[in-house]
């Protein structure tokens, strides 16, 4: 299992993670449309550690079940303020720094598996993978 991790302090950190996911989405043959859906996950996350809890780490892991597929994680994890209500925070249009809101609704609808868990004042772990499946 191939695995990098990245500081994610500034904007300049979140091009590189998000680099490195589209090289390994495009070396494990992703379809365009999935590897801008990788792309978004990425986007998405590195943002929130930045803006919500002052940075962070994540973490992009190439996955394999089997001979014939092939999936990247992305987990992104913090020692923020935590989420206190997570089924608020997963609701389309809710947002506590203005913006659409749909950064965590949408990485949930773009992605295959998607789990999210949080404490307040301790930190938030946000795993998503999108699964890709080889043909013969």
């Amino acid at each position: 299992m191939e695995s990098t991790t990245f500081r994610i302090q500034r904007e300049a950190d979140v091009y590189v993670a998000l680099s490195s996911g589209r090289r390994l989405a495009t070396e494990l043959q992703f379809s365009e449309t999935d590897r801008t859906r990788i792309e978004i996950c990425i986007l998405e996350l590195a943002h929130n550690l930045i803006r919500h809890a002052g940075g962070g780490e994540m973490t992009i892991t190439v996955l394999r079940r089997d001979d014939q597929t092939a999936g990247i994680a992305i987990e992104a994890r913090d020692n923020g303020p935590g989420i206190p209500d997570i089924e608020l925070a997963l609701q389309d249009g809710y947002s506590t720094t203005h913006s659409l809101g749909a950064g965590l609704p949408g990485v949930r609808r773009l992605m295959d598996d998607f789990h999210i868990q949080s404490t307040p004042g301790l930190g938030t772990t946000v795993r998503a993978v999108k699964w890709r499946t080889t043909r013969r």
